[in-house]
Parts: structure tokens; C-alpha cells; sequence
């Protein structure tokens, strides 16, 4: 990348530098004709206005020779006056020509008589122009036997920049050079985050999850900044997905291993005749509606992540729904000596999924008997356009750093149950899934009654 951008920054200076030369000699010989064209035509008239003044009407001896006289001073002096070419004319009844008096130049090849207007001249126009670089200008005068004299001034007004092009020359290297150097500094402090940045991303890649990029200042917003935060957060999400999923193999080892080691114990003793067959086999098969749950959720959480479900919806009393299902877990409350409590009154109805709807306030009210102490309160109340269902328990509650994640996919808080129970984490993923799919939203916070509360809004209506 510093290669690139060193050459791309020399050839931007490089082009910059041949644009800015051929422009500025280009402008200044527009500007030197121009400026070469305003003086010699101030000089042409003046020429031609002396000459007036010297030259005698009459076409004498005496007169033919002061004038020969008057243009050998003139040459001697065009020197004096800037110019590369001066030639005077006169007229005759034929009209302009070309008299080659004495000591005077021949007009240059680039012009033509036939380019000077003896009607314009005679007016007191200045006749002006250029033939390339060639800047000519004419005056005349008419004498007062009718006679008109031109004057014909002409100079070469290109630019000559010789010693001007080699300081330019100069310059143009010095500044490439600067150009080349600075290509090379910001192309290593450009390139550098982005290497940086790439072998971080391959020892994440190959589970080096502690690997951070350098945090940015929090003046620092542009595009390598956000570059280097965007990997962090990458790697802190890795690195906790990583740990969830080791907490959620666990978790769920566990969650198999224990029904099964009851299955296989209490099938031994069976066989061996050392257990009761009725008891054994009641214990079996509690156990093995277990295993059927835990496989059921795995099988929901899989069809959820992958949007292989579908739902019915219809309207639904979400008052008689919870209370319903709040009446279900009563026997298992009793045996945990909690008391489940309802609030809702009247009913509130919401479009969902009948059998989805009853599985999610199944999952809450089955989650907070887990941490519950005494008592777990199941409500129901109107806030304006939803319907929210939450439950409450007076357990130990959830970590403030916990609640965010408290619906995230194999997530397990740091509190414990209160019976020790397993949790593979499952079953509140389950509830946010299908929340969202029928339209609404979860929430964790914590409860009045001191414990932890777990919210789902629908849309009523």
C-alpha cells in the first residue's frame, strides 16, 4: 500500500508540477503579446507623429534628404526604442509600398503589405496584431502635401525563461522529492493500523481471543479509529461467545448426563431386583420427560436461529393466558414452597401465536421459580399501545452487568439458583425469539418485590 500511494502522490506532484509550468508560460506569453502589443503601438504613434513634425511638405531635395536622415537616426536608435524591426512607408497615388529608403529596415517576413489599411491609417488608427510570436504595430501620418508616412514597429514577445526555467526546474525537484517523502510517511502511518489490524484479525482467527488493537483516543473518529474499535468489539464478542459456549456445553453435559445416570441407576436396579419396579420405573420416566424437554428446546433454538418456524395468529386474552398458565406451575410451587401470585384484571387482548404465546409465559414463570424465594407475581397491565406481561421474583436478583444479556442465546447469569438447579440457558433465548417474531420486545430489570424482573411487550389490540 505504501508503494501505491507513493506513486499515485508522485504522479498527482509530477503532473501538478507540468501543468503548473506549461500554464504559467502559456499565460505569460498571452500576457507579454498583450503588453508588447499596447507599447509598441504607443510607440509607432509617437514615431509617426515626430516624423511629421521633422519631414517638410515639399517633395525637395533638401527635404528627401532630412527625411533619409531623420529614419538613419531612427535605426541607430531602434535599440533604444525595444523593438526587433522597424520599417517606414509611404504612400504614393498607387497607395502603400515599401519605399527601402535609406537605413530603413525591410519589413519582416511574417508580414505583408497588404495587411495595412491605408484608409485606416489615414483616420489615425493603430494598426496591431501578432503572426506567432511576432508583435507588430503601424502608425501613420499624413504630411500636408497628402503624403502619408507609416511607421512599422515589430518585436518578438515570447517568453524566454532561461534562467526563470531552471529555477523552476530546481524547485520542481524539491518539491517531487517533498512530494515522495511525504507519499512515504503517510502511506507507512496509513498502512501500518490496517497491517496491524490484519494480523490481529488472523490471531483471532485462529482463537488468540485476547488479542486487542491499541483503543484509539476518544478525539480519535476517523475511518483507521473506527477500524480499531470495530476489531476490539469484535474480539470482546468472540471471546464471550467463546465462554457461553463452553458455559452452555457444560451446562447442557450436565443437564444430559444427570437424567441419564438416573435412567441407567434405577434400570441396573431393576434388573438386579434391588429397587421397587413402580417407583423405578416413575423415576424413569420423569426423568425422560426431562431429556425430552431439554432436546425440545435445543430443537426450538435451532428452528429459531434458523427461521424454520411458523406461527398462527389470532387474538388472544393475554389476562386469561397468564393466569392460566400461572395456575399450571401451582403444584410445582407448593413443592418449592413458593407462592405464585396474579395481577391483571378485565382483558387485554394481543394478536399472537396461541401455543408460542403460552411456551414463552411458560419459560418466565419456570425461570423465576428457579431463583425464587417465597413468592413469584405474574401481571398483566395496558402501557398505552402494548400489553406487557411480566413476572417477578424475590430472589437474589440479576447483576447489573447481567441484564443486558439476560435474553442473549446460551447466556447464564452469575447468580445461581437458589436450589442449585441446572440452566442451560435456553429457555429465556427461546422467549426472545418468539416475542420478536409475534412483533414485541423482552426486558430484565429488577423487581419490586427484590428479585428480578422479566418483561414481555406485545402490541394490544
Amino acid at each position: 500500500m505504501t508503494r501505491r500511494l507513493a506513486i499515485v502522490i508522485t504522479a498527482v506532484v509530477v503532473c501538478t508540477l507540468v501543468l503548473a509550468g506549461f500554464g504559467t508560460l502559456a499565460v505569460g506569453n498571452l500576457r507579454a503579446r498583450h503588453t508588447t502589443k499596447v507599447e509598441i503601438s504607443r510607440q509607432a504613434s509617437e514615431v509617426a507623429g515626430n516624423l511629421a513634425g521633422i519631414v517638410d511638405a515639399a517633395d525637395t531635395t533638401n527635404t528627401r534628404t532630412l527625411l533619409n536622415r531623420t529614419l538613419r537616426s531612427l535605426n541607430l536608435f531602434r535599440k533604444a526604442l525595444n523593438v526587433d524591426g522597424l520599417a517606414v512607408l509611404t504612400s504614393l497615388n498607387r497607395g502603400l509600398q515599401n519605399r527601402g529608403l535609406q537605413g530603413a529596415e525591410q519589413l519582416p517576413p511574417q508580414l505583408d503589405i497588404s495587411m495595412f489599411s491605408e484608409a485606416r491609417l489615414r483616420d489615425g488608427k493603430v494598426i496591431s496584431g501578432n503572426r506567432g510570436k511576432l508583435v507588430y504595430a503601424a502608425a501613420g501620418t499624413v504630411l500636408p502635401n497628402g503624403r502619408l508616412i507609416v511607421v512599422v514597429l515589430s518585436r518578438n514577445a515570447d517568453v524566454a525563461l532561461p534562467a526563470a526555467w531552471g529555477t523552476f526546474l530546481v524547485a520542481s525537484l524539491i518539491t517531487l522529492a517533498l512530494g515522495v517523502v511525504a507519499a512515504i510517511l503517510l502511506g507507512r502511518r496509513l498502512s501500518r493500523p490496517i497491517r496491524e489490524a490484519s494480523a490481529a484479525t488472523i490471531r483471532i482467527a485462529h482463537g488468540e481471543l485476547s488479542t486487542r488493537l491499541p483503543e484509539p483516543s476518544a478525539a480519535d473518529h476517523d475511518e483507521l479509529a473506527q477500524l480499531a474499535r470495530s476489531v476490539n468489539v469484535m474480539a470482546v464478542e468472540l471471546d464471550r461467545a467463546r465462554v457461553l459456549e463452553q458455559q452452555f456445553l457444560l451446562s447442557v453435559s450436565h443437564d444430559l448426563r444427570t437424567p441419564l445416570t438416573s435412567i441407567r441407576g434405577y434400570a441396573e436396579a431393576i434388573g438386579d431386583g434391588a429397587a421397587d419396579p413402580q417407583r423405578s420405573a416413575a423415576i424413569i420416566r420423569s426423568e425422560a420427560r426431562r431429556l425430552e424437554r431439554l432436546v425440545a428446546d435445543l430443537l426450538d433454538l435451532a428452528k429459531l436461529r434458523a427461521k424454520g418456524f411458523s406461527l398462527r395468529m389470532e387474538p388472544l386474552d393475554l389476562v386469561a393466558l397468564a393466569a392460566v398458565a400461572g395456575q399450571g406451575f401451582e403444584p410445582d410451587a407448593l413443592e418449592r414452597n413458593v407462592a405464585i401470585r396474579f395481577a391483571g384484571t378485565g382483558a387485554l387482548f394481543v394478536s399472537a401465536d396461541h401455543d408460542r404465546l403460552t411456551q414463552v409465559t411458560a419459560n418466565l414463570i419456570e425461570n423465576s421459580l428457579k431463583y425464587a424465594r417465597t413468592e413469584v407475581m405474574i401481571s398483566v397491565v395496558r402501557d398505552g399501545g402494548w400489553a406487557v406481561l411480566s413476572v417477578d421474583d424475590d430472589g437474589p436478583g440479576i447483576a447489573p452487568a447481567d441484564l443486558p444479556h439476560v435474553f442473549d442465546r446460551l447466556y447464564v447469569a452469575r447468580s445461581q439458583p437458589v436450589r442449585q438447579e441446572s440452566s442451560s440457558g435456553l429457555g429465556l433465548a427461546i422467549v426472545k425469539e418468539l416475542v420478536e417474531a409475534m412483533g414485541g420486545s423482552v426486558g430484565a430489570s429488577q423487581a419490586p418485590i427484590g428479585g428480578a424482573r422479566l418483561a414481555v411487550r406485545l402490541p394490544a389490540g
